[in-house]
Parts: structure tokens; sequence; C-alpha cells
């Protein structure tokens, strides 16, 4: 026999929550739900990712084993009252999960209203600044690229020409 099975976990389901049964069960009872969870969780008949289903299976078959057999099921139910009584005592304050909030919309803090008020007054005296700097040099404050002044200037029909005329075989001609 297997001891770690017969061992109870706070993180784990006990059998008899994974049987969906009560611990005063009567044996017909017991064999009832184990056939009804069985055909639920069966690797053949369930929804489940076929390792999950038949770690779940397993896991079932070895509650019914074990509460099934009267002298393992006294002990284990001398188990699950140890460990009621030991988690009767008080237990040091639950561990928040780090996760916890995120995802969560929440209002801006008073820190950060300031950065963003920082942050727009530092663009805000880089364009006076810029601008001032501009207009005391005599300088524009929009200029136009001179590529695009070239371009329109230059006639249409000329944008089309082409670069060189073809003559016989296929030689450009010189001009």
């Amino acid at each position: 026999m297997n001891d770690r099975r017969s061992t109870v976990s706070q993180s784990e389901l006990s059998h008899y929550d994974r049987l969906g049964v009560s611990p005063q069960v009567t044996p017909d009872h017991l064999r009832q739900a184990f056939r009804r969870r069985s055909k639920a969780l069966h690797p053949d008949t369930t929804n489940l990712p076929a390792n999950q289903a038949a770690q779940d299976f397993q896991r079932l078959k070895e509650a019914y084993e074990l509460l099934a057999d009267p002298a393992r099921r006294r002990a284990y139910d001398e188990q699950l009252l140890q460990l009621a009584q030991r988690s009767a005592l008080p237990s040091p304050a639950p561990v928040q999960d780090q996760w916890q909030g995120i995802g969560e919309r929440r209002p801006l803090s008073g820190g950060e209203w300031f950065a963003l008020l920082l942050l727009g007054l530092a663009l805000l005296l880089s364009l006076v600044i810029g601008l001032g700097v501009a207009g005391v040099q005599g300088r524009a404050w929009q200029v136009s690229p001179e590529w695009l002044s070239d371009v329109s200037a230059a006639p249409v029909e000329r944008a089309f020409e082409p670069a060189f005329t073809a003559g016989a075989g296929g030689v450009a001609d010189q001009p």
C-alpha cells in the first residue's frame, strides 16, 4: 500500500470531495458515486485533454480504492480529523497574489498627475524656446524643403521625357 495515496494534503481535495460524497457515505452509495464520476472523467468519454483526464481518473480510482477498504478508510478518516484539529489553530495571514490588480483601471495618484504636469510643461517650454530662438535669428517658423520647390518648378512634359532615345540596335543616340 502506498502511504502517499493515503496522506491528506490541505492543497488537494479530500477523497470524499473527489468522489462527491460525504464522510458518512455507505459502501453502496460510494460505489454508485464512483461509477457516476468515472463516467464523467474517463479519458474516452470526457472533453478534457487526454493527460489531464487520465490523471483525474487515476486519482478518482485511487480515492475509491482507499475508501472502499474499511481499514484504510478508518486510517484516512483519522488523518482528516487530525488535519481538521491542526487547521483549527490560527493560521498566518494569506499571501496575496502578486498579479492581483494588474489590468484594472484606477484613478491616477497625485504623484502621477504631477509627473504629467511636469512633462507637459517641459514640452511647452521646449516649444517656446525653439520658436523664440528662431524668431531672434530671423528664421522662418515654417520652412519648405528645397527639393519640393525644385520639383514644382519643373515642367510636366520634362518629367515624363525618356532619359535617352534608343536608335537602331538599342544604342542611345547622343543629342
